[in-house]
C-alpha cells in the first residue's frame, strides 16, 4: 500500500461512517415527525371534548405562535425579506389556519379513521399543486396513479356516507386543497429559508388574527375543561404545529425529500392505529383497505415522478 493510499483510506472510511450516521439520524427525525403528525386527528378529537372548534383552532395557533416566537427570538432570527411575505401568507392561510380549521370542523361529524383515509390523499394533492406551481411535468404513470388514488378516496367517501359526500367530507376535501397549497409554497420557501423558520414566521404572521379569533370564540363557545381536552390542545399546538414540523424538516434536510416522503406513507395507517387505541373507534373493513390502496398509489407516484 502506498503512502498516499494509506493516508486517504482512513478519510474515506470516516466519510462513509459519518454519512451512515447522518442517514440514520435523519431517518429517525423524519419518522418522529411522521409519528407526531399521525396523532393530530386523535388529539383534535380529544380537544373537541373541552373546546368548540373555533376556540380549539384559535388557541392551537396562538400557543404554537408563542413557542415559535421564543425559538425565533432565542435564535436572533432576522425578519424574512419582503419578497417572502406573500409566500408566508399562503403558508399561514393553508397550514396554520385553513387545514386545522377545516379538519377540526370535519371531526365534529367524521371519525378520525375516516378523516385519516381521506387526508391520506394529501401527498398526491400536494404533488399536483407543485406541478402547477413549479411548471414540472410529471410522467403519465404519475398522473394515472394520482387519479387512481383520487378515485379510491371518492369511492370510499361515497360508500361510507350512503352515496353522497357528507358535510364532513366537504370540509376534508377543502382541507386537502388549502394544505396542499400551503405545503407547496412552504416547500418553495424552504429552499431559501430553514423550514422551521418558514413555519415559525407563518405562525407569528397569523398571531393578531388568531388572538382576536380566540377572544371571540372563547366568549361564544363554552369550555368544559377535561384532561383529554387539555392534552389534545397541547399536542396539536406544541406537537403538530411546531415540534413535529421542526423534526420533520430537520430529518428531510439530512436524508432528502424523496426518502422522507416514503416514510410519510405510514402516516394514515398510524392514525388508524391511534384511532382504535386512543379513541376506541371500530374500523369498517373498507377503511384499512382504502388506506392501503392509497398507499400503493402514492408509492407509485414517488417512484415515477
Amino acid at each position: 500500500m502506498t503512502a498516499q493510499n494509506s493516508a486517504t483510506r482512513p478519510t474515506s472510511i470516516a466519510v462513509q461512517v459519518t454519512g451512515r450516521t447522518g442517514a440514520r439520524s435523519g431517518t429517525a427525525l423524519a419518522m418522529l415527525g411522521v409519528v407526531t403528525f399521525s396523532l393530530t386527528f386523535p388529539a383534535t378529537a380529544w380537544g373537541l371534548e373541552s373546546f368548540g372548534p373555533w376556540s380549539l383552532v384559535a388557541l392551537r395557533s396562538v400557543l404554537a405562535a408563542a413557542i415559535a416566537g421564543v425559538f425565533l427570538l432565542a435564535g436572533r432570527v432576522s425578519l424574512p425579506a419582503r419578497e417572502h411575505w406573500a409566500g408566508l401568507a399562503v403558508v399561514a392561510a393553508g397550514v396554520v389556519v385553513g387545514f386545522p380549521l377545516l379538519t377540526t370542523l370535519a371531526l365534529r361529524t367524521s371519525t378520525t379513521s375516516h378523516a385519516a383515509v381521506v387526508v391520506g390523499l394529501l401527498p398526491l394533492t400536494t404533488a399536483a399543486f407543485s406541478a402547477v406551481r413549479t411548471g414540472n411535468r410529471p410522467s403519465g404513470r404519475f398522473w394515472a396513479a394520482a387519479v387512481a388514488g383520487a378515485v379510491v378516496i371518492l369511492g370510499f367517501t361515497l360508500a361510507q356516507s350512503g352515496g353522497a359526500p357528507s358535510t364532513g367530507d366537504a370540509y376534508l376535501f377543502g382541507a386537502l386543497l388549502v394544505c396542499a397549497a400551503g405545503y407547496t409554497e412552504g416547500g418553495r420557501l424552504a429552499r431559501v429559508l430553514p423550514g422551521w423558520q418558514v413555519v415559525g414566521w407563518a405562525l407569528v404572521l397569523c398571531l393578531p388574527l388568531t388572538l382576536a379569533g380566540a377572544a371571540v370564540a372563547l366568549a361564544s363557545e363554552p369550555v368544559h375543561l377535561t384532561w383529554h381536552g387539555a392534552a389534545g390542545l397541547i399536542w396539536v399546538a406544541a406537537g403538530s404545529n411546531f415540534v413535529g414540523l421542526y423534526v420533520w424538516y430537520r430529518g428531510m434536510a439530512e436524508i432528502g425529500a424523496p426518502r422522507a416522503s416514503q416514510l410519510q406513507l405510514a402516516q394514515p395507517l398510524l392514525t388508524l392505529v391511534w384511532s382504535v387505541a386512543l379513541l376506541g373507534e371500530h374500523l369498517s373493513p373498507a377503511t384499512p383497505l382504502a388506506a392501503c390502496a392509497v398507499l400503493v398509489c402514492i408509492t407509485v407516484t414517488q417512484r415515477v415522478k
